[in-house]
């Protein structure tokens, strides 16, 4: 039985301007010093990560290897979340993610979609010159301003929606096929793939493609109020990448689920650095153990209480802790016996 493989990190939430957060070199040095072993590196930023250049060049991706094997880290997986969003606008969306795009796009959504599928294109290949297996991404929505059914849905709606998001999305998910990639969408809210009922939508409008898995993240079913255990035992075998993300979900008189417009401090469902939060992470480790998970479990640190700098030094140690190392034999192998059909047959009364 395979173990999971960290403590990694998820760099997105420490890129910045000051070192040492902006260039790779050091800020795969800076992960390494806290005891993480993989990064998982997102591909908006020249200065850690050239998306264009590593799916055009060996060369620039043996550097990209060697310069995280010297500052004693791994990629675990390259993520294209800003990108992977692109690839499916509702117009009315158009001008809050248009800074995901860069400048010259912005206000042209054609061109924006063209962009996001030519940088997933270049993600595929990319993620197999680093000789990568999953690649993190979100997949879009167009029904997201539909999730709650009020006026009524027309019927075929939805129907509709999937069979355009699936038709964007195949000729990606072949690009990974060739590549030898999973792609492992985020299900998350605001993605039209935010549930596990939405996944089935989607995997079946993609012809259960082989390549359409799951990043699996616990915080954003706590705010959904979800089984995320139960989530783990029927996609399972979908589930290709882990964030170890924590949340609390704590209802009062004035709000719930949605929150009532309120900002993440006053919010009920809130994400919490690892340890804070309500999630069952001794569950879901021993779950994804069961099931084989061989993936890495990755932090990404989100809250609005907690200074980034401090969840990141508490996530590899908590993260470690969880880690499970299978068990080479079985506990009561001790008591065991030698057998064969007659001694079976014996003991049956047969």
């Amino acid at each position: 039985m395979p173990a999971i493989k960290g403590p990694g990190i998820f760099l997105a939430q420490f890129m910045g301007d000051e070192a040492p957060f902006n260039s790779l070199e050091s800020i795969a040095t800076w992960a390494a010093s806290l005891g993480y072993k993989g990064i998982q590196v997102p591909t908006v930023d020249n200065r850690i990560f050239d998306l264009e250049r590593a799916a055009k060049s060996q060369e620039y991706c043996d550097d990209v290897m060697a310069i995280c094997a010297k500052a004693g880290v791994q990629i675990t997986e390259l993520s294209t979340h800003l990108q992977g969003q692109l690839v499916a606008v509702h117009p009315a969306y158009d001008e809050l993610f248009d800074n995901f795009a860069p400048e010259a796009l912005r206000g042209k959504p054609a061109q924006r979609t063209e962009w996001a599928i030519e940088q997933m294109m270049w993600a595929a290949k990319a993620s197999q010159r680093l000789g990568l297996t999953a690649h993190a991404t979100f997949s879009g929505a167009f029904l997201w301003h539909l999730v709650y059914p009020w006026p009524q849905r027309p019927a075929g709606l939805v129907e509709q929606g999937f069979a355009e998001l699936a038709k964007r999305w195949l000729p990606i998910l072949d690009a990974f096929d060739d590549a030898g990639v999973d792609v492992c969408y985020e299900i998350h809210p605001g993605e039209d793939l935010h549930d596990g009922a939405s996944f089935e939508l989607f995997l079946a409008a993609v012809n259960n493609h082989p390549r359409a898995n799951i990043l699996f993240d616990p915080s954003h079913f706590v705010l959904q109020q979800l089984d995320y255990l139960a989530f783990i035992d029927l996609y399972h075998e979908r589930i290709k990448m882990f964030h170890v993300k924590d949340a609390e979900f704590n209802p009062n008189g004035r709000s719930g689920v949605y929150g009532g417009y309120q900002d993440w401090k006053e919010r009920p469902g809130r994400f919490r650095s690892l340890g804070d939060g309500q999630v069952d992470f001794n569950g879901i480790f021993s779950k994804l153990t069961q099931y084989g998970f061989e993936g890495w479990a990755i932090l990404e640190w989100e809250c609005c209480l907690k200074d980034s700098a401090q969840g990141a030094a508490e996530g590899a140690p908590f993260i470690a802790k969880h880690i499970i190392t299978p068990a080479g034999r079985a506990f009561d192998d001790f008591a065991g016996a030698d057998s064969d059909e007659q001694r079976n047959r014996r003991i049956l009364g047969l």
